[in-house]
């Protein structure tokens, strides 16, 4: 995009962005009725209130990881003791309060991973780009990992958004002195699988963003050490290896390969031989096409990649996990879907199959009479559409040529200096 643009373009009206609250609020009302508002109070927002449990845990001196929500949930606190911290402001707020302001931040983040993901399709509706904005952010906002993490109050919206501003071009003005990596090294310190991510700028040997990201994870944890000698001890030395603590892994909520392998009954030593070897096949692949999207410089297609390998490799993914489909959704579509059949099919089929809930529908199908198998298939449909997604990630890139990639960074010099 020719920088000239954004700098030229004439000023949208203040109103359209008020009118760009509204409509994504409208958008929102469905999913915040049905689980704010008519859900059974006792399966309400049942993750937020674990993470505001370790904030209360904190402030009272319980142990964090030897609580349980009350009953009849009973979940225990499952992630590292840094996010035990960010939880504090969280506990010193009524859990309803809490309950509403964390859907309104879901929403938020969700809204802001559209913009940044799709900017250069967005910015084309001129002075109207916020209800384009609005436009394209309702129809993820019912994404069913999108609106499951708004029923469980789930934290990957945030995580998704803290990846998304770490690697998109051109950084956002808020961001511009801070170094690539750290916003990542952060979200690994809260939950692990943006971890993945390393492994990403390890192959495209951007060294400084994966020694940041590492660095930074390193330190906030050190100095959750420090502070919380006996609960680090507990997360890293105990709760860590229980995979238990997150729930039954071979339930359909499971959307990761080895949940599928699990309720296909592949368990114990062949079950775990034949999920390390998908493992291996599926990243060698993720990691590949994720460097072509490097070097083709596509941000936003690197994020879409690594984002679905954090779900698909990780022994537990859980559908809400699948939150990365947003920004798949938007690279697929890219900066002008209009101009290319396979983007623009291959970004509605995406968005289409994810706004259908088929793993609960295969759970339906299950508990009738009919054959087994489409029931099988609707439960595991969130694996195979996750595999799918890369595929098709691939397809629409495989005969566009690459662009040239800064020798290390996801920054390069030549970059124009164009500011969010």
């Amino acid at each position: 995009m020719d920088p000239r643009s954004v700098t030229d373009a004439p000023p949208v009206p203040r109103w359209r962005w008020g009118l760009l609250v509204v409509l994504v609020a409208l958008a929102a009302t469905p999913a915040a009725l049905r689980y704010l508002v008519f859900w059974p109070l006792d399966q309400w927002q049942v993750d937020v209130d674990v993470y505001r449990s370790a904030g209360v845990s904190l402030l009272t001196g319980r142990p964090v990881y030897g609580t349980l929500t009350e009953p009849p949930q009973l979940l225990p606190f499952t992630y590292p003791p840094f996010a035990a911290f960010l939880a504090v402001p969280l506990a010193l707020l009524p859990f309803g309060v809490v309950g509403w302001l964390w859907t309104a931040g879901q929403v938020a983040a969700t809204t802001l991973v559209v913009w940044l993901a799709a900017r250069p399709m967005l910015q084309r509706a001129g002075t109207w780009t916020p209800v384009a904005l609005a436009t394209v952010a309702a129809p993820m906002i019912w994404l069913h990992p999108v609106s499951d993490g708004i029923r469980f109050g789930q934290v990957n919206a945030f995580l998704v958004l803290a990846v998304v501003l770490d690697l998109v071009r051109p950084r956002p003005r808020l961001l511009r002195r801070v170094p690539q990596g750290v916003l990542i090294g952060l979200a690994m310190a809260v939950k692990l699988t943006p971890g993945v991510f390393v492994v990403h700028f390890l192959v495209t040997r951007c060294w400084r963003e994966a020694a940041t990201a590492v660095g930074t994870a390193a330190a906030v944890t050190v100095l959750a050490a420090v502070a919380l000698p006996s609960a680090s001890w507990a997360f890293w030395l105990g709760a860590l290896q229980d995979s238990d603590r997150l729930g039954p892994n071979a339930g359909t909520a499971n959307q990761s390969m080895r949940g599928f392998l699990l309720r296909m009954g592949l368990d114990g030593l062949g079950g775990t031989v034949l999920w390390l070897v998908l493992v291996a096949v599926v990243a060698v692949a993720g990691f590949g096409l994720a460097r072509r999207m490097y070097r083709r410089a596509d941000p936003m297609g690197e994020v879409a990649v690594v984002g679905l390998l954090a779900c698909l490799l990780s022994p537990v993914a859980w559908v809400h996990h699948f939150h990365w489909v947003v920004v798949v959704a938007l690279a697929l579509l890219g900066a002008e879907p209009w101009r290319d059949r396979r983007r623009l099919w291959a970004g509605l089929g995406v968005t289409a199959f994810f706004l259908m809930r088929l793993p609960w529908w295969g759970i339906d199908w299950l508990a009738t009479d009919w054959p087994e198998w489409p029931g099988r298939v609707l439960q595991n449909a969130d694996v195979f559409g996750g595999l799918a997604a890369l595929w098709l990630l691939w397809w629409v890139v495989r005969a566009e040529p690459e662009a040239a990639a800064p020798e290390m960074g996801h920054t390069s010099a030549a970059e124009p200096a164009r500011l969010a």
